[in-house]
């Protein structure tokens, strides 16, 4: 669902990439399928940014590989992804966010990455994917950095 707000910016939020409403937090439960949760979607300036939670991985990944494809068909080349709420990435969920990384630089934009959890972090460092992306703390930081 889409929404204008007052100072212009554009949010969808509580939608997952197949539309599904995600305002209820799913808790992850022993024995059970978590997954990723496309929490929102919203402009900031040029950039679309997606805010992501749980977890990056074979089973959450195909749903932020839909989900950003579709971003880059409707013409944004400029992504940034917040990957704040993610609680576990592994290589699957790192390949998702490295093809976009890809078209986007094709469309003469860029990916950027959020990523505050260390532990998140140390998984781009030891497979020096922080060479490849700039991650940024904040979202605020993303958006506002050349």
């Amino acid at each position: 669902m889409s929404a204008q707000s007052n100072d212009g910016s554009t949010r969808r939020s509580n939608v997952s990439a197949q539309g599904n409403d995600v305002s209820a937090s799913r808790g992850c439960w022993s024995g059970t399928v978590c997954g990723v949760h496309l929490v929102e979607t919203y402009h900031e300036g040029p950039w679309s940014v997606t805010a992501v939670v749980g977890e990056l991985d074979v089973v959450g990944g195909p749903e932020l590989r839909q989900h950003l494809s579709v971003l880059l068909r409707e013409g944004g080349s400029r992504l940034v992804l917040d990957l704040s709420g993610v609680d576990f990435i592994d290589s699957f969920g790192l390949g998702v966010i490295v093809g976009p990384l890809k078209r986007t630089r094709l469309l003469d934009g860029d990916l950027r990455v959020v990523v505050p959890a260390p532990r998140i972090r140390r998984v781009f460092e030891v497979c020096d994917l922080d060479r490849v992306f700039k991650l940024h703390r904040t979202v605020q930081e993303a958006v506002s950095t050349l």
